[in-house]
């Protein structure tokens, strides 16, 4: 049965932020189940979207269509927040409904301001680009914040803009995508540049060839 991870999209989204957890998600190799898991987009209305490096996507299906039970994580990168206030606010009311239903939510930079705001944050460990960003969001949740590349708090992943694997790496654990050995390697190859994870993965792409 596949498994689907939608991610918003909206005009600026900082694409780099989510590239690692959307690649690996979406690519099969190196998974515990391969070829379960697939991404799909989701905007706000059906139009093409412009991220900030200037890539253009035409989303999957509109967030008014999106349904937790219908999806294993929703997924909100980054954006120039000061240019359109109102989308971040709608997705984050629609991270609401997926925290509610028990589907986990990850956020990265300007994703989890409108987390805060949305009250999100109030009670879990979370973090962001640093505490004084998110305290401009008015949230309540300020004793709760952990200075870490990414933190998870029960079904609420968040990160700092600068880190992208660590978000990818929290994002890859809760969906339980690659065994925990395998994650491990995967970490130690893109987070530290460490060549013995790419042997380690390596060799259990053979011994997955091997199997089939």
């Amino acid at each position: 049965m596949m498994k689907t991870v939608h991610m918003a999209v909206y005009d600026t989204f900082s694409d780099w932020e989510v590239g690692h957890a959307t690649a690996h998600i979406n690519r099969a190799l190196w998974h515990r189940d391969p070829g379960t898991w697939q991404v799909k987009t989701v905007a706000i209305g059906a139009e093409p979207i412009t991220s900030m490096g200037g890539m253009r996507i035409l989303p999957d299906l509109v967030l008014e269509d999106l349904k937790p039970g219908d999806s294993a994580m929703l997924i909100l990168p980054g954006l120039e927040t000061e240019l359109d206030p109102e989308t971040p606010a709608a997705f984050a009311r629609k991270a609401r409904e997926f925290v509610t239903a028990g589907v986990p939510v990850a956020a990265i930079c300007g994703g989890t301001f409108a987390l805060a705001q949305e009250g999100l944050l109030d009670d879990r460990p979370h973090t962001s680009n640093a505490a004084e960003y998110l305290a401009y969001s008015g949230y309540a949740g300020g004793e709760h914040f952990v200075q870490a590349p990414a933190v998870t708090g029960g079904d609420v992943i968040t990160a700092s803009g600068t880190s992208p694997v660590e978000f990818a790496r929290e994002i890859l654990a809760r969906l339980d995508i690659f065994e925990p050995h395998v994650l491990e390697a995967w970490y130690k190859l893109y987070g530290n540049n460490d060549p013995a994870g790419f042997y380690t993965l390596y060799e259990y792409e053979q011994q997955q060839a091997a199997a089939r």
